[in-house]
């Protein structure tokens, strides 16, 4: 008979169940520490730029030096990811995305051309690029496999609390002069605890991958290509991340065109953290209070709620509505990323992770910059309310074919057939 969960006994599958597993809590706490920093960055080099040059489609060019290399990336890092010592290669990343940190901060301090700006943030796009996949992998093993749906929820809670941390960070420490330079040097330092904490957990050697030499490269898609529902799912993603998620790196042009909010400005950096905490509690909420939910139903919900919430983005036109829109967008935007996430990973087995979740980020992250680039170029001809209103109706969309539940029952009577 099983024994019933009590107040000092986490429920299997929650966050407080991940972080009772030692190895998980301290990487968990080290990519807090440096994906703060790493929204540091994110916050202040867009805002650095478009001050610079007022052109959203150049601060869509920056986007893509960071996350460009994911599509380029992902797949050869997912299959170092399987097939070579994670630990050394995770180090290995984190020291390449600190040196470029370090030379995008010289570059600032000298206010260098924007071109040698964005080879520096290119840089640390390829070193977050080939850790991506490998850092994904490595999560799921810390855990018991119950208890993976809280792993990722915490995992998407640091990604967001450091979106909330970050510009709180940034505003208070550039009242007291704290330079864009010193910001990028900042995170660059970061990146050490991450280095200090993979030295001193035990990351659990894989099984030999399913397939080697070039059917390594393009085992990710066949894999993919067989399994309905993780093709359904990063397909969603992909035309996701593309079509309705421009704002997320084109947000200082948005928040200037369309609510008077200059990106320099303290009250910028304050609406980037409001959006950052409703993303770090609608991750959070898939971990904790929909622990037990069906994912699968989740997803569709957080399709139709991220519509409605982007279209209220769209159409509000002053600082205050802007603000209490922006908490419940973020809401929507990770509840629905992390749903879909945990969707994926529950049907993975370990020696293909790495290749399948190259893919997602390819999805997820890769494909983002392509609409920041394109639809920059729109927002500055013709501003952004239409473009974020193309985003909504499109999430619609996802939230009616993006039907998981459906997928599975024609499998099951397939099966049965």
């Amino acid at each position: 008979m099983n024994t019933p969960a009590t107040s000092s006994t986490p429920r299997p599958g929650s966050a407080r169940a991940a972080l009772a597993t030692r190895d998980f809590r301290w990487m968990w706490y080290a990519n807090l520490a440096s994906s703060s920093g790493t929204w540091m960055q994110n916050v202040v080099l867009p805002a650095y730029v478009y001050e610079r040059t007022q052109r959203a489609s150049l601060v869509g060019v920056f986007i893509f030096a960071q996350l460009g290399p994911l599509l380029l990336l992902s797949i050869p890092g997912g299959v170092l990811a399987d097939r070579f010592d994670r630990r050394r290669w995770l180090i290995s990343s984190q020291i390449v995305q600190l040196i470029f940190s370090v030379l995008l901060g010289i570059c600032a301090a000298l206010d260098s051309r924007i071109a040698l700006l964005f080879l520096m943030q290119f840089g640390v796009g390829i070193g977050a690029a080939l850790n991506a996949p490998t850092w994904s992998a490595v999560l799921p093993t810390l855990v018991k496999a119950e208890d993976l749906p809280g792993a990722i929820s915490l995992n998407s809670t640091v990604v967001n609390g450091s979106r909330i941390v970050a510009p709180i960070i940034v505003a208070i420490l550039s009242v007291y002069g704290v330079t864009s330079a010193e910001f990028f040097f900042i995170n660059a330092v970061t990146y050490l605890a991450v280095i200090f904490t993979l030295t001193k957990i035990t990351i659990p050697k894989l099984s030999t991958p399913p397939a080697t030499g070039w059917r390594s490269f393009t085992f990710g898609i066949q894999f993919v290509r067989n399994h309905p529902v993780s093709k359904r799912i990063l397909l969603s993603m992909t035309s996701f991340s593309f079509l309705s998620l421009t704002y997320v790196g084109l947000f200082p042009a948005v928040s200037q065109l369309n609510f008077g909010i200059e990106a320099k400005s303290a009250a910028y950096k304050w609406l980037y953290a409001t959006w950052g905490l409703g993303a770090c509690l609608g991750g959070l909420a898939v971990g904790t209070i929909f622990v037990g939910a069906d994912p699968r139903v989740l997803i569709r919900r957080g399709f139709a709620s991220f519509s409605l919430a982007l279209a209220m983005f769209a159409v509000v036109q002053t600082p205050i509505p802007a603000f209490i829109v922006s908490f419940f967008l973020g809401i929507a935007y990770f509840f629905t990323a992390t749903s879909l996430l945990s969707v994926l990973q529950s049907r993975l087995e370990s020696q293909v992770r790495g290749r399948v979740m190259a893919l997602w980020f390819m999805a997820f992250g890769g494909t983002v910059p392509l609409g920041n680039m394109v639809f920059g170029r729109v927002i500055d001809v013709y501003g952004a309310r239409w473009v974020l209103v193309a985003g909504a109706a499109w999430a619609m969309f996802l939230a009616w074919w993006c039907n998981i539940e459906r997928i599975d029952a024609t499998q099951d009577q397939s099966t049965s057939a």
